[in-house]
Parts: structure tokens; sequence; C-alpha cells
């Protein structure tokens, strides 16, 4: 009589490995078609736009601070030092779109000038961000 009970106990058992086979491959398939953004770092009080339309691919992110420091890859960057990181950077992504974060109260010679050195280097789909109402 006990041999019959125990074996009904084993039989009632839920097999589990079906299930994390799953979930493995939905995370794989979840990590494989992610599209990684690259931070800048740091957060800017964009300006006021109205006109502005969202970046699907705005893959190289560089933010403008207050105090004028510019900031790529969660580090700060020389503002001569820009056109090299981008180019590498562009180089992984050539598909990625430039996005200037300037803060508000950042001046805007900084910010032509790193314009300006991206248009030598030929990259011409920059953009600047602004917080759209």
């Amino acid at each position: 009589m006990r041999k019959h009970s125990a074996k009904n106990q084993d039989d009632a058992a839920i097999d589990m490995t079906p299930m994390l086979d799953i979930v493995f491959i939905m995370l794989i398939f979840f990590i494989v078609t992610a599209s990684f953004l690259k931070e800048a770092g740091i957060e800017v009080d964009r300006p006021e736009g109205r006109s502005g339309q969202p970046q699907e691919k705005a893959n190289i992110m560089i933010a403008i601070t207050s105090d004028d420091e510019v900031w790529m890859e969660k580090r700060r960057v020389d503002v001569r030092a820009v056109r090299a990181n981008v180019e590498r950077l562009k180089a992984e992504n050539p598909e990625g779109t430039i996005v200037i974060q300037a803060d508000e109260e950042s001046s805007t010679g900084i910010v032509a000038e790193i314009m300006d050195s991206l248009n030598q280097a030929g990259f011409t789909d920059h953009v600047l961000a602004t917080d759209i109402n």
C-alpha cells in the first residue's frame, strides 16, 4: 500500500525544465534585439523647443553642462577630443545619430565649436536636443 502512494507523489511533480528553457530563450532574444544607447553621463536642462522630432537611432550622446563641461560615455572629455571620440563611436555604429544635449545655461560658443568640429569631420547627422512641450 505504501509503495503505491509514494509512486503517485512522484508522478504529481511538475517538471520546470521546459519553462526555464523558454525563459532563457526569451532573455537571449531581448538581449540580441535590444538597441543599446550610449549615455552622455550627466543630466542637463535642455532648452524648450516646439519643432523637435524624436530621433530613433540616437546612439552618440554629447552633453554640455552649464559650466561648459563636455561629457561623453559617462566621462568628462576635452572639447578638442570630441571629434576623435565621435569618430571612434561612429566606426562602431555607422547608423547612429549624434545628439548634442546642451544645458540652457551653457555658452553658445562651446556648442558652436563642437558642431563645427563635427561638420569638419564630415558628420552632418547631428542634432541639438530640446525639451518638447
